[in-house]
């Protein structure tokens, strides 16, 4: 804690470095996600993803982007570095308010472990998913405005 009593900001990069984030307030919640869009993005695998209110989050280096509709039917913006390809984050046009960030891309991924894994009825016989997180089948209900 500083001296005016926040947490340290939680940060991270790209794979070389090029675009680099932080943001001065923890997750409002992180997931691991099934979605077949999110295991396209992750290899194969969930992907794990911290939502972040946005007004807080510094970006800076140069980010490209990829529009998609998502599995819910939700416009999404996908960001990436343009030099190395990391994909860094999601916005979706209904919560606007909010960021995703990759939890692979922060300095310390051990400062937004999963509380919960989405849309397992997407996942593959073989996923791995954490008997002790709560599930959801598919697209939980929105975050209420933190």
């Amino acid at each position: 804690m500083s001296a005016q009593g926040s947490a340290a900001p939680i940060t991270g990069r790209c794979f070389c470095g090029a675009v680099t984030f932080a943001c001065a307030e923890p997750p409002v919640i992180t997931r691991a996600c099934w979605c077949r869009d999110c295991q396209y993005l992750g290899a194969g695998n969930a992907t794990v993803n911290a939502i972040f209110r946005r007004d807080a989050m510094t970006v800076r280096g140069a980010l490209a982007a990829y529009a998609s509709r998502a599995d819910s039917g939700t416009e999404m913006r996908r960001s990436f570095c343009p030099r190395c390809g990391t994909q860094l984050f999601s916005e979706s046009a209904s919560r606007p308010q909010l960021i995703v960030v990759r939890v692979g891309a922060l300095d310390d991924p051990n400062a937004a472990p999963p509380s919960a894994t989405i849309w397992t009825r997407s996942a593959p016989r073989w996923a791995c998913i954490d008997p002790a997180l709560p599930r959801t089948d598919g697209q939980p209900p929105p975050l209420t405005s933190p």
